[in-house]
């Protein structure tokens, strides 16, 4: 793959796939063992078995509860099968498969004695695909894409990042024609863990944790290893910001502070979270004005509230900060400037979608006014970062504080001291560490990703059945074994 499809959807293929009449099955059938190809059928219902079940039945609708589950689970038989031998030996899943095939034959457009389905197919599996048809008398067509149409996204790439891939899919399918953004998503996200949950002893218990759950320890825990990643990166994160805070379980003084300790230090703290957080925004704007003009050109990405537009007016505030706070004239006036083109943009944008008319203005400023209030506000929600890894520290140095007190008194208040320092950080870790989660979640989805996605995708739902070879089991009944055609 070359480097520069690493952060893109897998390229997609427009295609047309085409079988003589006779042969239209056993397309379908090739198509549905290769798992490579969605098909264009709006009306395609993938459960059409009580449908089938009825005709089979003689025509009309089949009675509630007189098709069994298990025809829920739909495959095919590599060749043309006898529908009344498959009803009388109860094999539905071979009757579901069946179903579904009809749907996609019904959805075929004929033609001279050939019939042809449009789909989409990833780029790098076609030559497969069409090798594959080809044994069966059928070919692949390649198309140009639809003027308009969005193609399905699949994301590719290692097994890892398909494992982070979840971060970004829980928001939203990338569009196919946007970046993917999951490693710097991932990074960002474990990093405001990290800021929130600065304790290097509690952060290495959550890489001891990841360590574990990758390697399938303990059992039980088996269906949370995909989230191995997340629960290392935010380990790793946590114990390097634990050294820079000098917490260790706590303000045990077990590590030194190698930059500040938050407590003593909070106004630095919040004012470095803040920094983190335009930082964060500034490269949310570089992605979405990619993003923009992948999208639709150099106009849409110009005029575009998270494009250009936003981002000048974002260069422009910070200019003008950074020129108040340096009382440098020159650095204001710039801001200003920048500023002021920034929303003439967003203007030119606003106007064209709201139309003319008084309604029209009246969207218009209503939406230049939440750009501005909105980019405030956004910015000013990353003092959060500070906010709770203050909390952490105090909870912290509550815990210490009272084990020291009792461990002082010696005798059998040392016990005593053991439990408060084992309890007060086992809940201050699992109290922590599901506020940080939750809180760096929300800042990836509504102060990061707003700006980087403006559509939705739609993912790449390839038609797959697996299919049945060789002499199928007629016993009533019964159901044969499987075999999957490679």
């Amino acid at each position: 793959m070359p480097w520069l499809d690493i952060p893109l959807p897998t390229r997609m293929s427009r295609v047309a796939l085409v079988a003589p009449v006779g042969s239209l099955r056993d397309m379908l059938a090739c198509v549905a063992a290769s798992a490579a190809v969605e098909i264009d059928r709006a009306d395609a219902d993938q459960d059409a078995v009580g449908e089938a079940a009825a005709r089979l039945r003689g025509g009309g609708a089949a009675p509630a509860g007189a098709v069994p589950a298990r025809m829920a689970s739909p495959a095919l038989s590599a060749g043309p099968p006898d529908l009344d031998a498959l009803h009388r030996a109860g094999r539905y899943d071979l009757l579901a498969g069946e179903a579904q095939l009809e749907s996609y034959a019904a959805a075929a457009t004929p033609g001279p004695g050939a019939a042809a389905l449009a789909g989409w197919v990833p780029a790098d599996r076609l030559p497969g695909l069409a090798a594959r048809l080809a044994e069966v008398g059928c070919a692949v067509v390649p198309l140009r894409h639809p003027p308009g149409g969005q193609p399905p996204t699949l994301i590719g790439g290692t097994q890892l990042r398909r494992t982070l891939s979840p971060l970004v899919s829980t928001y939203g399918t990338v569009p196919y024609a946007d970046i993917d953004p999951t490693w710097l998503a991932w990074a960002s996200y474990v990093v405001m863990f990290g800021i929130m949950f600065g304790d290097a002893g509690q952060g290495l218990l959550l890489v001891a944790a990841a360590a574990a759950l990758r390697a399938g320890w303990p059992g039980w825990a088996r269906r949370f290893r995909p989230a191995w990643p997340f629960v290392g990166g935010a380990g790793l994160a946590a114990t390097a910001f634990g050294l820079l805070y000098g917490e260790f379980f706590g303000p045990t003084g077990l590590v030194p502070t190698i930059w500040l300790a938050p407590l003593s230090h909070p106004v630095p703290l919040l004012a470095a979270g803040i920094g983190f957080g335009a930082v964060l925004l500034a490269g949310a704007y570089a992605l979405g004005t990619v993003n923009r003009w992948r999208e639709g050109g150099w106009p849409l990405a110009l005029y575009a509230p998270s494009g250009i537009a936003g981002t000048l007016l974002f260069l422009g505030v910070g200019l003008a900060a950074a020129g108040w706070y340096l009382h440098h004239g020159a650095l204001i006036i710039a801001g200003v400037v920048i500023m002021a083109l920034a929303l003439a943009l967003a203007f030119i944008g606003f106007a064209a979608e709201a139309g003319g008319g008084g309604t029209g203005a009246v969207q218009v400023s209503v939406e230049l006014f939440d750009l501005v209030v909105r980019l405030g506000s956004n910015l000013v929600s990353f003092a959060r970062l500070a906010a709770f890894g203050l909390t952490h520290a105090a909870l912290g140095l509550l815990v210490w504080e009272g084990t020291r007190a009792l461990w002082d008194r010696g005798g059998v208040l040392v016990a005593a001291a053991v439990l408060v320092f084992v309890l007060g950080n086992a809940l201050t870790f699992g109290l922590e560490a599901l506020v940080a989660a939750i809180q760096a979640l929300r800042l990836e989805y509504y102060e990061l990703f707003s700006r980087v996605f403006v559509a939705q995708g739609r993912p790449f739902r390839p038609w797959s059945l697996p299919i049945e070879a060789g002499e199928i089991d007629m016993t009533a009944g019964a159901t044969a074994p499987r075999k999957e055609v490679a």
